[in-house]
């Protein structure tokens, strides 16, 4: 991060956490006018209310002030800081990234500098799709390319996750292990999760369009990972790109989505039904209002939309109606479907209802009791057990899984045994 965006952060996350101050004020002022209002015949309920408001009136502007202030003073401070250690640069860099899903359509409707564009990354650094700059950041370009798209408020370092842990002298990743057992060229991108998946899902289309124009030799294949709202984004390309016809589409040959909500994530639909019911309260209305201050893409989310028919003349903060559209898989591709429960095996009650904590195996397998299925095949749907949702950023059973549906085998269903 550049001092200056280190000073824009600083600022925004000041404005940020004061925003919900004025919700938190008018919560208190509804509570208030309910208990005033049921003691006004009390002697001296007018003075003690004038005085209960011009209290806390001036007690709520000086907490947002000094949120204020504070953000502005720790943005100077910072901006100060002409370098940070790498370490302390991949946690900033999350950090933005965390904003971005909860805020990031607003900063990018205001054209801040914390708003992240989607861009390949290489050493933290965006790479201009360029012939001479691609060249240049891909030496050892080959014509396969292994594209890895991060899940929601994660950078292209989440694929590193316990990578010191596994085995090898150097950090293992997926990357890692697809350039030494495939010869594919990995491609780390990073993108604003907060955008509406479809509009995400158009970017990554132009970008790869971009990519297979200017890359230094003829691309053959390309294989997408994608791990949880990155399965959906990768969706939305694909059908983006299958519409429109883009060059890259011919050599798309796997999709892996790892986690991937294609029915919705349990927990922001839960999130829209509580909202809706506390919007039709006048005292918890507030609540409501500042619920719905998440992105688009967090909305997005409870369902699982991914094109913009999906959500095109639909208030997802009023309605709790699946509006999804059947979007169907790209037909000459292989898809894959991987997920994860904290139990051992994905039939136990636990499993089935809380999946990975965030996403259960009926929402990553494209099953719903009342919607048409996404039609995976039975052969390609793996379970790892034992594990989390994060856990499927880097796990050597997830990977074994995927090189024996590379070399057309079918995997061993189960995996029990979360290595760390």
């Amino acid at each position: 991060m550049t001092p200056e965006n280190a000073l824009v952060f600083c600022r925004s996350a000041g404005r940020s956490v004061a925003g919900p101050v004025a919700y938190i004020e008018e919560i208190h002022r509804g509570m208030a006018a309910g208990v005033f209002g049921a003691t006004s015949a009390m002697p001296g309920s007018t003075s003690v209310r004038a005085a209960h408001d011009g209290i806390s009136g001036r007690a709520y502007s000086g907490v947002r002030g000094a949120f204020l202030a504070t953000g502005w003073l720790a943005g100077g401070m910072t901006s100060k800081v002409s370098a940070l250690p790498a370490a302390m640069r991949q946690r900033t860099n999350l950090a933005i990234a965390a904003l971005d899903a909860a805020v990031g359509d607003r900063l990018c409707d205001a054209n801040s500098s914390l708003a992240i564009r989607m861009a390949l990354r290489s050493g933290g650094r965006v790479i201009t799709v360029r012939p001479d700059r691609l060249e240049s950041a891909y030496p050892d370009a080959t014509p396969r390319l292994a594209v890895f798209l991060h899940g929601l408020g994660e950078t292209e370092n989440s694929w590193r996750m316990h990578a010191d842990d596994h085995d090898g002298d150097e950090p293992v990743t997926y990357g890692s292990r697809q350039v030494a057992a495939g010869g594919y060229t990995t491609l780390s991108l990073r993108n604003n999760t907060g955008l509406h998946i479809s509009d995400n899902g158009k970017r990554l289309s132009d970008l790869l369009t971009a990519v297979v124009s200017a890359w230094p030799t003829p691309v053959e294949e390309i294989i997408v990972i994608a791990h949880s709202m990155g399965g959906l984004v990768a969706r939305s390309a694909c059908h983006c790109g299958q519409q429109t016809e883009e060059p890259w589409i011919p050599a798309v040959r796997h999709v892996f989505y790892l986690g991937a909500p294609h029915f919705g994530a349990p927990l922001e639909h839960l999130t829209s039904y509580a909202t809706w019911m506390l919007s039709k309260i006048e005292l918890t209305r507030p609540i409501a209002a500042l619920v719905n201050r998440l992105s688009a893409g967090m909305k997005d989310l409870r369902i699982g939309y991914i094109i913009d028919d999906d959500w095109t003349n639909c208030d997802p903060d009023t309605c709790i109606r699946s509006h999804r559209h059947n979007v169907p898989l790209l037909s000459t591709a292989n898809h894959h479907s991987i997920s994860a429960t904290i139990t051992t095996g994905q039939r136990h009650p636990f499993g089935w209802i809380f999946g990975d904590l965030l996403v259960p195996p009926a929402s990553a397998y494209g099953r719903h009791p009342r919607n048409r299925h996404i039609p995976f095949d039975a052969d390609h749907r793996y379970h790892l057990g034992h594990s989390h949702h994060f856990d499927l950023l880097n796990h050597p059973a997830v990977f074994d899984a995927m090189d024996a549906w590379f070399q057309k085998q079918s995997p061993a269903l189960t995996s029990n045994a979360a290595v760390h």
